[in-house]
């Protein structure tokens, strides 16, 4: 293949991949507005309460491990995927602990 064709099939990739973040962003921060938060990386740092803030958190994890798993497929979806994943399980596994039970965050 030519150098030429390579760098346009990387931009391709490149393009395709900053789209899928933006719009991930997008629905996140549409998701955080939906449940009372102010910020984006404020939703993403508190623990769930309610039944609907713990599904969501379940929501989450479960969206993000059905992005590494499409990694597999088109490998750069892994490291999309590891943000909601990590975040979702962070948030169900902070529940399942009883870390929950205060307000104060956790760091």
């Amino acid at each position: 293949m030519e150098p030429k064709s390579v760098l346009m099939i990387l931009l391709f990739f490149a393009s395709v991949i900053a789209v899928v973040i933006w719009v991930g962003r997008m629905m996140l921060l549409k998701r955080a507005r939906a449940l009372d938060y102010d910020a984006l990386f404020v939703y993403l740092r508190a623990v769930p309460t309610t039944d609907a803030q713990k599904l969501d958190a379940v929501d989450l994890a479960l969206k993000g491990g059905v992005m590494i798993i499409l990694g597999v497929l088109f490998p750069p979806l892994i490291f999309v995927g590891l943000l909601p994943l990590y975040y979702g399980l962070r948030k169900v596994t902070t529940t399942l602990m009883g870390m929950g039970l205060t307000d104060s965050p956790i760091s």
